[in-house]
Formats: structure tokens, sequence, C-alpha cells
């Protein structure tokens, strides 16, 4: 069951993955191959320290040297407080108008359908204890259908479709419970390294009380062959933390000659929380 960690203020992830244009293949270009086996390299060292009494890693390293750009995913500075309210005149506003049920459908957001496998994500916020989490601000995005954002900076040669933007959120229930209608997205391009494709995720941002408390994490999906590939996922260099942010398939979430279903529950605190993307305090995040 996935799991997530006490809030950070800043997104960096989002920004370190831009995506490939039809770029020229350079022979000088490092490979899947050179990625793939510095990321086996490491693997292997993670294993042998398992083995000698290390502690799992549960969260994933700042500094993972395949992922090419994870510098620009945490502060490089030591951390000092800020004043909030400064902190909230530039974070994110959650509009003019409450969350509407509809907003978590996003195939209905059109006047027509969107392209792609219809699906349901659905599952549960809870805290580290099991117990739900009510009332908190769900927000997802998404590339399309065939791996396209709506977005200037997303420029590879992937159909954008009129009807589907890719956003959508909704508010837990009193048992903590989230559902999402939308379209399986595929998997994209970024220039990690010659031939870096990113597995199909969806992300999740989830607030607390107040902007200052937001967490940001992806979901992916089941048998997914890019999972040993992709540097990003492999940042988490422990299989069962890993596995924390992959859906399950759910046949009693499936609705039949409709959309198939996918359980996924996101648990903020404790030892086996879900991965977050603004892991920023390091092993002291651990204790939060």
């Amino acid at each position: 069951m996935p799991q997530a960690s006490s809030p950070a203020t800043d997104e960096l992830v989002p920004a370190a993955e831009p995506k490939a244009g039809h770029a020229h293949l350079d022979a000088a270009v490092e490979t899947q191959q050179d990625l793939s086996a510095e990321i086996n390299g490491l693997a292997d060292a993670y294993a042998r320290a398992l083995k000698d009494g290390a502690p799992a890693e549960t969260q994933p390293r700042l500094d993972y040297p395949p992922y090419r750009s994870s510098i620009l995913r945490h502060p490089t500075k030591s951390l000092h407080h800020t004043d909030p309210e400064t902190i909230e005149l530039y974070s994110p506003a959650f509009g003019h108008q409450d969350v509407h049920t509809l907003e978590s459908d996003l195939t209905i957001q059109h006047n027509g359908e969107p392209q792609g496998e219809r699906i349901i994500v659905a599952g549960k916020v809870l805290d580290g204890d099991g117990r739900p989490v009510a009332g908190q601000l769900v927000e997802i995005w998404q590339a399309n259908a065939s791996g396209r954002y709506i977005h200037k900076r997303d420029q590879h040669p992937a159909p954008i479709d009129p009807n589907f933007t890719g956003i959508g959120r909704c508010i837990t229930g009193p048992d903590g419970s989230y559902r999402f209608t939308t379209i399986k997205p595929g998997a994209y391009p970024w220039k990690n390294h010659l031939n870096a494709w990113r597995p199909a995720h969806i992300h999740f941002s989830l607030f607390g009380t107040e902007f200052t408390q937001r967490i940001i994490t992806q979901m992916y999906f089941p048998g997914d062959q890019l999972f040993p590939l992709d540097p990003i996922y492999q940042t988490i260099v422990d299989q069962d933390a890993r596995d924390r942010l992959v859906a399950t398939y759910d046949h009693n979430i499936t609705e039949p000659e409709w959309a198939l279903g996918y359980n996924w529950d996101i648990v903020l605190t404790g030892p086996k929380r879900t991965w977050t993307e603004n892991e920023a305090y390091g092993d002291a995040g651990d204790e939060e």
C-alpha cells in the first residue's frame, strides 16, 4: 500500500523532466545500455549493503547519478523557516469556486470523447496508523493517451487530444476516499539519455490545511516494462518502497462496458508512507 511523507514546500521533480523533441541521434550520447549498467550497479551495491545490515532506504536518493538532473530535485543549501504568509502569496490558488464533483471526471471536460483507454483510479488517503484523512484536496495531472502534455515545454511529436486536458481534482470523503475517471496516459520520451522513456504515470498533489502543506507524488501502472529502465523510478533503490507507487488492478472498481479500475492508497506518514517528490529533509524526513 503506497504511503506519503510530511510536506515540503518545493515542487522540483516535474521541472526536471524535460520532454524530448525529434532530436538528431548523436552516437556520442549516452545510451539506455549505459544507464542500465549504472542502475544495476547501484542496485547491486544496495543489495550488498542490506545483506551487511544497512537499513532499508524507503525514500528516493536525493542525488542519483543515472538521473542526470537529480541535483535539481532538492535544495542545495540549508533549509530555513520562511514566513508562511509570504509563501502563500506565490502558492497555487484553489480558484474562485468550490470543487465540483464533476471535476474528478477528466473524460467529460470537453465537447467530445477523449481518445484512449478509459480508466477509474480510486483509493484512500490515510495516516500512518491507517486512519482516513478526510476533506483533503487531491489534484491530478497527466499526459494523454499518446504521452503528450498540454504544455508549451512538451514538444515531442505526439498528437494533442483536443478533448483531453489532463487535469482534475476532488475532495476526500469522510472515509478518506477519492475517485477519478480518466484516460490511461501513454509513455513519453525525455532527454536524460538517448532513447529515454518515462513509464506511464499520473501525478498526484495533496494539500493539508494550508498551501505550505502540499505534497506531490506519482502513481504508476502494474507490469510496465519501462520500470527497470527509468532512472526516476529507480531513484528509490528499495523494491518494496518502489512497489508502493504502483497501483493495483481492482475488478471491484472496474465498471462493466465502461472502464478498467485501479486501486491506489496514499499514506501520509509512517515508515511505509508513499514517496513524494519534495523530500527535502533527507533522512530526517523519515522522522516527521
